[in-house]
Order: C-alpha cells, then sequence, then structure tokens
C-alpha cells in the first residue's frame, strides 16, 4: 500500500498509552441510529464500514451521563450498566480493522432539542440563563445536582472501558454543560462553581480529576469549540486558557477542537458547517492550540478531501484530522487515499441534505451521493447478478448514473443515453447558483461512479421506442427527469415570464426589477434571487411559506438567509402567485385570501417546481419490456431520492 501522497496523514499518531495507525478521525456524531438508549445493528453496520474503509480513530455519538442528559428521544445512554453490551458489539464490530474506539461522555446542559414524549422535560444548568435558539430557559443546577452529573460522567467512562473502549471524550464544544460553566455570560453562579476564572473551570477539571483516577492510564480527551461565533458565546480566549490550564495539570491526553454553538442559529451553523465555509477554516486558530499544549491536537471544520487534511497536518495546525462528513460520504476514503488512488473519492460536497438534514428531522443520517450509509445491513455488499442482462438507462441524470453504476458493478451489461451534451441534468443548473457551485461536484462523483463501474454512455441520443428496439435491452432504466412547471395564473397585457430554469441560463439579464415566485420554499427560489441580485437588479422574492427555504436543513437555510439580507432583497411571506400583468405581480395572502400586489415589476421568475417527464416511461411500460422508474421521471422531489431509487433499481434489475 502506497503512502507516498500523504505522508503526515498515513502517519500513526500516539495518544497517550494508545497508537492510532493514521490521522483521520471520524468525530461523534449523532446516527438516529439508536433505539431506547442502546446501539442498533444499524448504528453497529454503519461503523464497522468506517472501520472496514481504514479509518484510525472512531469517536461514537454522544452518550447521556445521567438521565437529565436526555436531550433528544433518540440520545445513546451510558448512565447504567446495560449499556456495557451494546459497547461492546461496537468494539468487537470496529477494533478488528485496526481502527481505535473512544465514546464521547455528554450532558447537555440547556441545550434541549426535544422530550421522550413531547411534554417540554426541565432543563438544567449552571443558572438560569435561556436558550436563544431552542427558547429553553433552564433551572439553576444546585451542588448536590452538579454532584450527581460528575458522578454520572464517571460512570459511564467507567463502563465505556469494561466494554473494550480504547478511551472517552467529554464533549465541551458548542455550547453544552461543561461550556455552560466556562461562560461568564452564562454562568452566573456565586458559589465555588463560577464567579471567577477558577471556579468557572472547576466543573470541567473536578471532573476530569474523577475520572483520571478511575480510568488511569485509559485515554481521555476534550472537545471544545474554539470559539462559539455568537455574541454570548464561550470566548476563544477562554477556550485556549481552559485547553492550557488542562493541559498543564495533565488531566486530558488530547483536545478535540471545532467552532461554534448549539445555543444560536448562526451559531450553530458551525457544528456542520456547508458548503459556503472553506476547508479546513478552523486550522487559523487550531495552530494557536498546538503552541499552548503538550497533548495531541485534532480539528474539525469541513476536511473533506485527504489534500486538504495533509496540507493542516504538514503546517503543524494540528496532529489529526476529523472527516466525518467525508467519511459518510465515501468510507472507503482511507483505503482509497492511502492506495494512491485519491481520485477514485467521492466528495463530500457540504449539502447538509440526508446527514445533519436526516438527524434533524430524526431519521437515520445517510448521503445523497452514497445511499448505502446508514443502509449498510442492505446495501452493505454489492451482490452478483443472477444472470447478465443488456440494461438500457434513458437520461444521465444523478438517479440514472446511480442506477447504471450499481447495476454494471452486479455483472450487467449497461448503456445509458443522455439527449444533452452532458451529463448531470438539473444538478448542473444548480452548481451556477451562488452558495452552491460546489454541489456540480456531486455531477462529477456520479459520473465518475458509473464510469469506473464499465457503463458505456451515449450524449446527444434521444431515447424513443424505435431506439429501444434497436437496441433490444432486456431491462429498461427510465430516469428522464422533469421540465420546469408552470402553475395556472391569470395573465393580462404582455408580461415577461420566464422559469428559473430561464433565469440561471441568463434570460433575465436585461430586466431591472424581478420578482421570483419560490413555490417550494428551497434552494432554488433563494438561489435564483441571489443570482439576479448579483447582477444589479431589485428583487422580490415571494414564497407561499412562513419563510424562504422552509424546505432545507437549517444550517444551509441560515446562511442563505443571511445572504438574502445582505442584499437588501424583498422577501414577501405567505403570498401564492395569482397573475401578472405588464408591471404588476398579483399576490395573494395564503391566510387571508388578501391581495398583495408588488408594482413596476418588469420581469416574473417561476420558481414553482418540476413536472415528471414521464412518456417514454408509460409508453415502456405499455409495451411490457421490463421498465423501472427513477427520481423525478416518478415524481419531482431532489437529487437524495432520485439516487436512493437508481441504488434501489440497480441492485434488483
Amino acid at each position: 500500500m502506497s503512502q507516498e501522497m500523504f505522508p503526515h496523514l498515513a502517519s500513526p499518531l500516539t495518544i497517550g498509552t494508545i497508537t492510532v495507525k493514521n490521522r483521520i478521525v471520524s468525530s461523534g456524531h449523532d446516527t438516529v441510529m439508536v433505539k431506547d438508549g442502546r446501539p442498533t445493528d444499524q448504528l453497529v453496520a454503519y461503523q464497522e464500514a468506517r472501520a472496514q474503509g481504514g479509518v484510525g480513530l472512531i469517536v461514537i455519538q454522544v452518550a447521556g451521563v445521567s438521565e437529565s442528559a436526555r436531550y433528544t428521544s433518540h440520545i445513546l445512554m451510558a448512565n447504567d450498566d446495560a449499556c456495557i453490551a451494546g459497547y461492546e458489539r461496537l468494539a468487537r464490530a470496529v477494533q478488528p480493522h485496526g481502527a481505535k474506539l473512544f465514546g464521547q461522555l455528554f450532558h447537555p446542559g440547556r441545550e434541549v432539542m426535544e422530550s421522550q414524549d413531547g411534554s417540554l422535560p426541565v432543563a438544567l444548568a449552571p443558572s438560569a440563563v435561556p436558550n436563544e435558539r431552542f427558547r429553553v430557559m433552564p433551572r439553576a443546577l444546585t451542588t448536590s445536582e452538579i454532584r450527581e452529573i460528575q458522578v454520572g460522567y464517571v460512570a459511564a467512562s467507567r463502563r465505556m472501558a469494561k466494554a473494550g473502549l480504547d478511551g472517552v471524550e467529554i464533549v465541551a464544544s458548542h455550547g453544552y454543560l461543561p461550556s455552560q460553566f466556562l461562560n461568564p455570560l452564562i454562568n452566573h453562579r456565586n458559589d465555588g462553581y463560577g464567579g471567577t476564572p477558577e471556579n468557572r473551570l472547576r466543573f470541567l477539571a473536578e471532573t476530569l480529576e474523577m475520572m483520571r483516577g478511575e480510568l488511569s492510564p485509559g485515554v481521555i480527551g476534550i472537545r471544545i469549540s474554539l470559539g462559539e461565533r455568537d455574541p454570548n458565546g464561550l470566548s476563544e480566549q477562554i477556550a485556549m486558557e481552559v485547553l492550557e490550564a488542562l493541559s498543564k495539570q495533565k488531566l486530558v491526553d488530547y483536545v478535540s477542537v471545532t467552532a461554534g454553538t448549539s445555543a444560536s442559529l448562526g451559531g450553530s451553523d458551525h457544528i456542520v458547517p456547508d458548503m459556503r465555509w472553506a476547508n479546513g477554516y478552523v486550522s487559523q486558530v487550531s495552530r494557536q492550540v498546538k503552541g499552548l499544549v503538550d497533548v495531541p491536537v485534532m480539528i474539525a471544520g469541513r476536511i473533506n478531501q485527504p489534500q486538504d487534511a495533509e496540507r493542516i497536518l504538514e503546517r503543524q495546525d494540528a496532529d489529526a484530522c476529523v472527516m466525518t462528513r467525508a467519511l459518510i460520504c465515501d468510507p472507503q476514503l482511507p483505503t482509497l487515499a492511502f492506495a494512491g488512488t485519491p481520485d477514485k473519492i467521492r466528495a463530500c460536497v457540504g449539502c447538509n441534505q440526508a446527514c445533519i438534514g436526516h438527524f434533524h428531522a430524526g431519521y437515520p443520517i445517510s448521503c445523497i451521493q452514497h445511499p448505502e450509509t446508514g443502509r449498510e445491513l442492505k446495501f452493505g455488499k454489492r451482490m452478483p447478478a443472477a444472470k447478465t442482462k443488456r440494461v438500457l438507462v434513458v437520461g444521465g441524470g444523478p438517479g440514472g448514473l446511480k442506477a447504471a453504476a450499481v447495476a454494471a458493478d452486479r455483472g450487467h451489461r449497461v448503456t445509458l443515453v443522455e439527449a444533452e451534451s452532458q451529463l448531470g441534468g438539473q444538478v448542473l443548473l444548480a452548481g451556477r447558483l451562488p452558495s452552491r457551485e460546489e454541489f456540480a461536484v456531486v455531477a462529477e462523483n456520479l459520473i465518475k461512479e458509473a464510469a469506473q463501474s464499465g457503463v458505456t454512455t451515449k450524449t446527444r441520443t434521444t431515447a424513443d421506442m424505435a431506439l429501444v428496439n434497436s437496441l433490444s435491452p432486456d431491462a429498461v432504466i427510465v430516469a428522464t427527469g422533469a421540465t420546469p412547471y408552470w402553475p395556472p395564473m391569470t395573465t393580462m397585457g404582455s408580461p415577461t415570464v420566464i422559469d428559473a430554469w430561464a433565469a440561471i441560463a441568463g434570460e433575465a439579464k436585461t430586466y431591472q426589477k424581478v420578482v421570483v415566485i419560490d413555490w417550494r420554499a428551497d434552494w432554488v427560489g433563494i438561489g435564483v434571487a441571489q443570482l439576479l441580485a448579483a447582477q444589479g437588479k431589485r428583487v422580490t422574492l415571494a414564497t407561499p411559506g412562513y419563510a424562504p427555504g422552509e424546505m432545507l436543513q437549517q444550517y444551509v437555510r441560515d446562511g442563505l438567509l443571511a445572504n438574502l439580507h445582505r442584499q437588501q432583497i424583498e422577501i414577501i411571506p405567505l403570498a401564492r402567485l395569482y397573475g401578472v400583468d405588464d408591471d404588476t405581480v398579483y399576490l395573494q395572502h395564503v391566510l387571508t385570501e388578501e391581495p398583495v400586489l408588488v408594482e413596476g415589476v418588469s420581469c416574473t421568475v417561476l420558481a414553482t417546481g418540476c413536472q415528471s417527464r414521464d412518456e417514454l416511461l408509460s409508453e415502456l411500460q405499455a409495451s411490457g419490456i421490463p421498465t423501472y422508474g427513477v427520481g423525478d421521471c416518478m415524481a419531482p422531489r431532489t437529487v437524495e431520492e432520485a439516487v436512493l431509487e437508481g441504488l434501489i433499481v440497480g441492485a434488483s434489475v
């Protein structure tokens, strides 16, 4: 195995009493693969896939150290001995592949997202200071409750050690309980746990001392935000001082640094930064930590390619790189990188749709590009076809490309035809919008996947029944996508009305005041509005939702809404399109049905969704030829559903 391309990333790292085989880390992240506080078969298979792919260190997602730590209905719990068996299963799945396994010790304090049954729980914190994002007003902890939680950390760490884990990590990042104690803007106590920097550190230092006494010589680490990126968050300076103090007291064997806080919308965007953030942006401050501590430093923050990680390590900004979403997107990333074939890696684009987006919606995490993630029990192994078939795939968008790649992997002879000159479908349009440029990489990855699988592709080829009959396929997979949908509207005079696809292509360049009708409240309407505003136009964005971007994952939506504000784009919520004339757009308030008029308009852009192109699908189904539909030709949705359906059909054809 060649490691010459990434000598720093491939080198082993000593952490306390253990050695990690390389410097790629999968950090603790909630997977929604937990039932009744215990790991499921799904979680074990998910983590084993990352271990098989060659990652050096896996940190299992947060585990509650006491009953008051239940911040979601699907959190792992380590507050009684019943958790040991589940951690043993994880260790048996991960460690034989050479990966080390740590567990995360967690208490959210006031950062409670949901309850177990819909009723609001009592949130605990150092002081009764409310949370802005979740609008939680906590109750101040008593001294006895503080000690109870500290004992919970110790007992949970002991259970993880008994299960055979290689180390534990206290989560003091993102505004959770340890951070709340450290932060003078949140900790208003006047007892031994507040009032001075030394007292505010006491909760964390005492907990670590107690753990050290129980676990020595076990590995203990801490995760902390280097600046919570919020006016009321823990400052970068205090975080640095805390790390220096803990290192001097020999209380931690490593530190894992990140950014942001759960407590506010803007701060929480850094928990899982989307594609608007530069790769490895936290390294600008992590190098300062290296000068303050004498233990290894791990760094997170959009590190999605091995070359980016290698540069961070070469500059000595950190000792290891957290590449969690990169490993969600491609579990084989370490193996491919160290084999000298990084070009085969499926690069994460930071879309946040099926990973953190699924978590926020309460579903097991996955990846829009690699829907096998989270579905390892069903799709973890590609099963060879019982009989080789001639398979024709019509449509070179994401669904067609995935279906073709999977079918070819299974041994079928696959031909894909695409009417346009380029493969990629609507993904190519997405990549032309502001803040979405990186999304075009999805098309590149899927095209590469199909090529590596041996798919024969033909562009500028329109498929009809004559073509199908001439190729005599044993099966046809139809992925013909969709076209823009124009809703019914009253039209008076000769107004200029175009769809979003035409606007992206540049057909609105000559118009000065534009109204964008944003029916779906996703990235299309916002993206088109930003694109036109960047061209110097006055833009109004109207949506029938409460706000633009309602359909998007919060961290993505936040950035787009911030850009709308910066560009001074007018937003009209709760408004549907009624009609247009030469210079006026007539809207209707969706709740009152009262008219809302926008005057002086020179062009109306319809970001009103799509309608299926299903003519060929219907014709083939009527012909009796074995036919399968995937993606938008079945019903217009997103790239996630198209790729997933491509996987399902490709695995079954």
